[in-house]
């Protein structure tokens, strides 16, 4: 295998551990993004403003503020919104069973 390939599939088994709590999150790094086009994550799901937020549990005004650059997403909400860009369907179960 590739060094590449040696990477990517090292990556895959720390995000398995990870994922499963098997691994000391002392020994990690969580990369959140300093930015997040959050009006291209609403439009790729194919949503209007309302519906988003009502979703995703977003205040109409904030989509709106953070969509219009008036101001922008704080780190736990920009690593939300990368998962819902992610994995929408995955949030939506989730919060559908609270």
């Amino acid at each position: 295998m590739t060094k590449a390939g040696n990477r990517i599939l090292e990556s895959a088994k720390q995000a398995v551990a990870i994922a499963k709590n098997e691994m000391d999150p002392l020994n990690y790094v969580v990369h959140v993004p300093d930015q997040i086009n959050v009006k291209a994550i609403r439009k790729n799901l194919k949503m209007t403003q309302t519906v988003f937020a009502n979703t995703f549990g977003f205040k109409i005004a904030t989509l709106r503020h953070w969509e219009q650059k008036k101001r922008v997403p704080e780190g736990p909400a920009r690593a939300y919104l990368l998962v819902i860009s992610r994995e929408p369907e995955t949030v939506q179960k989730a919060l559908s069973q609270g």
